[in-house]
């Protein structure tokens, strides 16, 4: 069942599958793109939070339990509002045309993080659930939908990856990654660079930032984290 803490949280993707190669992944997107991901069964349905955002249904390794997942969910009053989403390998995507009532939208692998997020977004706002375009952290603000970020009003020139990284950091504010935690989360599992990217993005993000350089603290001998207010030391 899940934890009761995980109930309390709203926009919430939730996994079922069967296939790990691909939930371990997905999983670390979602996180990525600022959901909260857990996985659940088809046992957790009754006890699944009202507030989950979207339900991400991969039927890989089994496509009978995906179904039956579906259709638990469709017959949930709880889950009035949450659109289903399935996430379907190319030899599957002719189980779409058979379950078509059972999923609201799908997204085909190998998919793009960026990919990905536009269509859960789309799906939530055909759903019209109300989605946090704007994420505020102390002086930073960044605008989750046009990819702008500003600093005490005034705006950050920042490449892709510079906004991704600083995103990633300030959705999981305190908690202190490992350079490569960082480099397999923001890059992906598929990037071959070695960790010196993460740090060569770091010292040009505090660059950027300026005064606010403060903002990503290096905790030493670990890696960084994301912190609203300056420390004693960086």
């Amino acid at each position: 069942m899940l934890h009761e803490a995980t109930r309390q949280l709203v926009g919430v993707a939730i996994l079922a599958s069967a296939d790990t190669a691909l939930a371990g992944p997905l999983i670390a997107d979602l996180a990525v793109i600022g959901y909260a991901p857990i996985a659940v069964s088809l046992a957790d349905v009754p006890d699944a939070t009202a507030a989950a955002a979207v339900l991400l249904v991969a039927p890989s390794g089994s496509a009978t339990e995906a179904v039956r997942f579906s259709q638990a969910v469709r017959r949930s009053g709880r889950f009035a509002r949450t659109p289903i989403v399935w996430v379907v390998r190319e030899e599957e995507v002719e189980l779409l045309r058979t379950y078509e009532e059972l999923y609201d939208d799908f997204v085909e692998v190998p998919y793009t993080r960026t990919g990905l997020e536009a269509r859960l977004r789309q799906v939530r706002r055909r759903a019209g659930q109300g989605d946090s375009e704007v994420l505020q952290r102390g002086t930073l603000t960044l605008n989750l939908s046009t990819y702008q970020a500003s600093v005490a009003g005034r705006s950050l020139d920042l490449t892709f990856m510079e906004y991704q990284l600083l995103r990633f950091l300030a959705t999981h504010p305190r908690r202190v990654y490992t350079r490569e935690a960082i480099l397999r989360q923001v890059w992906g599992y598929d990037y071959y660079g070695g960790i010196r990217t993460v740090d060569v993005h770091v010292r040009r993000l505090r660059a950027k930032l300026g005064q606010h350089a403060y903002l990503i603290e290096t905790v030493r001998s670990v890696g960084y984290r994301f912190v609203e207010e300056p420390t004693a030391a960086m």
